[in-house]
């Protein structure tokens, strides 16, 4: 059962390096500024969620006692969410991006960071609900949990997408602050 978990937080939640791969020729200093201020607002987001995943992983593989585990999965998914909502109003307060359909590509990246938000939020509370006192029940609850995870990374992997074929991924690239270290995956 914790292995399960393990394999779908390592391949739903884990971090992916943002916005990977070479981008189109948008080096100008407007897409370079305006990739300032969001990876400013991002880094200590993106901190704060590399840590959260690796919290989940840690009693996802460990032997943890349910209790440890809802305790630990709880604060880990309310970070997530809080995370994911403040890199999509960094995204909404960094303007409308200089890159032809700025404000579609800011809008569908907005709504898939909100998106992961929300999910991450509604795991806490399906978290928060299971009866950590019955193993049992406790083993089938997390892994509807774990079930949960891919559909709830969904917005943020399509929001990184939009971001990266809007033609923002070289100016962010360039960008200390949106520049993250991927945890190796759980065996």
């Amino acid at each position: 059962m914790n292995k399960k978990f393990a394999a779908a937080v390592s391949g739903g939640a884990v971090l992916m390096l943002v916005l990977s791969g070479c981008g189109g020729d948008d080096g100008d200093d407007k897409a370079a500024s305006w990739a300032k201020k969001v990876c400013d607002k991002w880094q200590p987001e993106l901190k704060k969620i590399e840590t959260a995943n690796v919290d989940l992983k840690r009693v996802a593989t460990e032997n943890s006692k349910p209790e440890e585990v809802q305790t630990t999965d709880s604060a880990a998914f309310g970070t997530l969410s809080e995370s994911y909502k403040t890199m999509a109003a960094a995204l909404q307060g960094a303007g409308v991006p200089p890159v032809k359909d700025g404000q579609t590509t800011q809008a569908a990246a907005v709504q898939g960071f909100e998106a992961t938000s929300k999910g991450y939020a509604d795991l806490k509370t399906k978290t928060e609900g299971l009866d950590a006192k019955d193993q049992t029940k406790f083993a089938a609850g997390l892994k509807e949990v774990a079930q949960g995870l891919e559909g709830t990374t969904k917005g943020s992997k399509d929001a990184y997408d939009t971001l990266k074929t809007g033609g923002l991924n070289k100016a962010m690239n360039g960008q200390k602050g949106c520049q993250v270290t991927t945890p190796s995956p759980a065996k």
